[in-house]
């Protein structure tokens, strides 16, 4: 498919431009997709306000976005299992499916990936992307393109879930409120947790919190969040807590958040490389500890979750906005956190 599209390219930083360039044709193992929606994640956001997350560095121009859906419009010549004209969600880590990483299945480890809106590869806030072909996943009729494009932050709600080992009927106390907290809150729901704890700052996050699905929430200003939670446990506190809000702070309320024997899952990550934690209060309780990159194989489970309706993502996403409004996107997710969750990007 020859021609041309818009791509919103982050130039400097806090400085995207509306460009034009060639549309990609795919290789033998791609597709090309036409990209309907996109969510824009706080990975984005930190990299336009700071260039880097980590070991990953925005050294030239790059396209972001990583949360997407779209419709095939053409084909690799080695692809026999789509067809043009499917509607897909897109999972945005392409791994080499050779590795010690990927042969175990845990192939977000894999040191080869190449990942959408991660240094130096570009991702998806553009009117069309080439992609291998085993990355995409069929969505039904019935699901809307921006429902789909938001399988990629449930992924990592399903992963922590997953890695904390959630049994049904057990409490788990969520740290942190933003898309990926409530997304958790949507997987733990899904898991059969039986309580629900979302903690935050902003009455605004927790007030959607308990339409996801949290059965009790936690204001930090109004009181401390390990008193709290003692207090809605009757003493016990939670089995699991799931840290999404990347602060030292909130991974020591996490750790003290459960009960002899309960699990920790490290998902969010602090802007420093180092957290104190208490080795001994993690020895003495035997408390076990999960990290959390990305996630595997989760994208099967997300397809068929989000196809039907006993998971409401309306409350998260609070705005739409077109390509050429991406660069306001970013601006509001910075300045306006105490009205905007999830925005999302139709190109």
């Amino acid at each position: 498919m020859n021609g041309k599209m818009k791509a919103a390219v982050l130039v400097n930083l806090k400085q995207i431009e509306i460009q034009e360039m060639d549309i990609p044709a795919p290789a033998a193992d791609e597709a090309l997709i036409r990209v309907k929606a996109v969510g824009l994640c706080g990975s984005d956001v930190h990299y336009y306000e700071h260039g880097k997350i980590g070991p990953y560095v925005v050294e030239k121009p790059i396209i972001l976005g990583h949360e997407a859906a779209g419709e095939i419009v053409a084909l690799g010549s080695g692809v026999r299992h789509l067809n043009v004209g499917q509607r897909v969600t897109i999972e945005p880590g392409v791994t080499c499916g050779r590795c010690e990483h990927c042969k175990s299945g845990r192939y977000n480890l894999c040191p080869e990936v190449r990942f959408l809106a991660t240094p130096p590869h570009d991702g998806a806030f553009c009117e069309y992307i080439a992609i291998r072909a085993d990355f995409l996943y069929p969505i039904p009729d019935h699901m809307s393109y921006e429902r789909a494009a938001l399988i990629e932050p449930f992924s990592v709600g399903l992963h922590a879930v997953r890695r904390g080992k959630l049994q049904p009927g057990e409490t788990v106390v969520i740290m942190g409120m933003g898309p990926i907290g409530m997304l958790a809150i949507a997987a733990a729901k899904a898991a059969g947790a039986q309580r629900i704890i979302g903690v935050d700052m902003e009455s605004f996050r927790l007030e959607k919190a308990l339409l996801m699905g949290a059965t009790h929430t936690v204001n930090l200003r109004d009181e401390d969040a390990v008193q709290a939670i003692e207090r809605i446990t009757g003493g016990r506190k939670a089995d699991l807590a799931i840290e999404t809000a990347g602060n030292g702070r909130a991974a020591q309320n996490a750790l003290a958040s459960v009960r002899r024997g309960g699990r920790v899952v490290l998902v969010g990550l602090p802007p420093q490389n180092e957290t104190a934690l208490s080795i001994p209060y993690i020895v003495d309780n035997e408390i076990d500890m999960y990290g959390v990159f990305r996630y595997h194989n989760t994208y099967p489970t997300g397809v068929e979750l989000l196809s039907g309706d006993s998971i409401d993502l309306e409350p998260i996403i609070t705005d739409y906005m077109s390509l050429d409004e991406t660069a306001a996107a970013f601006e509001k997710a910075i300045h306006e956190k105490n009205s905007t969750l999830k925005i999302v990007i139709r190109p």
